[in-house]
């Protein structure tokens, strides 16, 4: 028998069996359900005096709070990004003291600049800035707005 008698027997019930688990393996979809959407509407205070700020006290650290990172850079001025990498949605974006301090994904190793340019690509298609919020300082309060 030849190979298209072959697959002509085999039918379309058969070849979409074992064509689907690949087509479904290589989409983007994500049926664990771990992309997330990135903040909108982002409009929100952190007392730096309460436990939940406690990291932001040294240089270099950071919170997660309503899918934003908020971090006190190594020069010890407060910036905040999305923790929603826009590589491909994974909400890993944490900031780390690399190249003098850097938003990083670990899901797929995307980094960022702390005013959200790319500073790698990490597939073939051009990495999309991450979205970069603003910080206002008013006494021991810190805003956090679009």
């Amino acid at each position: 028998m030849e190979r298209k008698e072959f697959l002509r027997s085999l039918g379309a019930g058969a070849a979409f069996a074992l064509t689907f688990p690949c087509l479904q393996g290589c989409s983007k979809d994500d049926p664990a359900g771990n992309l997330v959407e990135e903040p909108t509407g982002v409009d929100f205070t952190v007392d730096l005096t309460s436990n939940e700020a406690s990291n932001l006290a040294n240089n270099g650290g950071f919170i997660l709070k309503n899918l934003v990172v908020i971090a006190k850079n190594l020069e010890g001025n407060f910036v905040a990004a999305s923790q929603v990498c826009s590589h491909q949605s994974y909400d890993q974006v944490r900031f780390v003291d690399q190249s003098g301090g850097i938003f990083y994904c670990d899901v797929h190793g995307s980094r960022f600049d702390q005013d959200g340019t790319p500073l790698n690509q990490v597939d073939s298609t051009a990495a999309k800035a991450l979205k970069v919020y603003n910080t206002e300082l008013n006494g021991n309060i810190l805003r956090v707005f679009e």
